[in-house]
């Protein structure tokens, strides 16, 4: 870290960024039974224990409501047919709250692969990083004090910007982790709902809901792969010719503009997967 406050100050902002980054590549390979400690996974079993006894009362209620909405008359009740396929429902949406737990481990793991797959050929983010170049480090070193005041106010700014932009990054991906842990801890209400015909689609939005937060993960993999690709082929070019401010807003400039490519594509990933996958 250099003892100029300038320098020091941009240099801060980009460590935060390239922290960020790193911690993002961190958590996409984190479990939910892993993150930070297994704690907050503890606590969403208990309550997914806690739920399944009202899962199993709604079971019932759906279960009744199905049978009553689908039969014409009372001779409905008489036939085999009518009563196998009902009861084979309930079969099924019982065991789909008793078991849900392991059916959305199931389809993490799943999404998880795809996930690793994409990683292995992106290999990490070390080349995403940004520093402060080192002509920019001596140009800025140079000046006086009357000519650093304008360079001050740049630097502020840009580095203000830039650690806005890192936490907005890494808020987007611990959402996307707290909705992991609020679909699990909920999943009994809805998956109970598979137990009437009219109902049904509520258990089947929850599905394709979580499989779409799970793939979620595969999105910003992606993200991460075409920034890496995009700032390799457009990265900040430094104009030495420039006064020290000119090229100090230039340089911050486009860096900032190449996190933004970055956090749109993370930020966007929900509607992407939508979209993507119809979920």
């Amino acid at each position: 870290m250099s003892d100029n406050w300038i320098v020091g100050n941009l240099q801060s902002a980009f460590h935060t960024w390239n922290d960020k980054l790193a911690e993002i590549w961190a958590l996409i390979t984190t479990t939910p039974q892993e993150f930070r400690g297994g704690g907050i996974w503890t606590a969403i079993v208990n309550i997914n224990d806690g739920l399944q006894a009202v899962g199993y009362g709604l079971l019932v209620l759906f279960f009744a409501m199905g049978i009553f909405q689908s039969a014409a008359s009372f001779r409905d009740f008489q036939r085999p047919e009518f009563a196998l396929r009902h009861f084979i429902r309930f079969i099924l949406a019982k065991t789909a709250i008793g078991y849900g737990m392991e059916l959305m481990l199931a389809i993490f793991n799943i999404c998880g692969g795809i996930v690793q797959s994409i990683m292995g050929g992106v290999g990490g983010m070390a080349s995403a990083a940004v520093s402060v170049p080192q002509e920019m480090v001596d140009t800025i070193e140079s000046i006086g004090f009357l000519e650093s005041i304008p360079l001050w106010l740049v630097t502020v700014l840009g580095s203000l910007f830039i650690t806005i932009l890192s936490f907005i990054l890494i808020m987007t991906v611990y959402g996307r982790f707290f909705r992991l842990y609020m679909f699990t801890a909920l999943a009994p209400l809805p998956l109970s709902s598979f137990a009437g015909e009219g109902t049904s689609f509520i258990g089947k939005t929850f599905i394709k809901s979580y499989t779409g937060v799970c793939l979620e993960g595969a999105v910003i993999v992606l993200a991460c792969l075409i920034y890496t690709a995009f700032i390799s082929g457009s990265a900040p070019v430094l104009d030495t010719s420039l006064s020290a401010v000119t090229m100090s807003w230039q340089y911050v400039g486009e860096t900032i503009f190449n996190m933004i490519v970055l956090v749109g594509l993370v930020k966007g990933a929900e509607r992407i997967v939508k979209e993507m996958f119809g979920l």
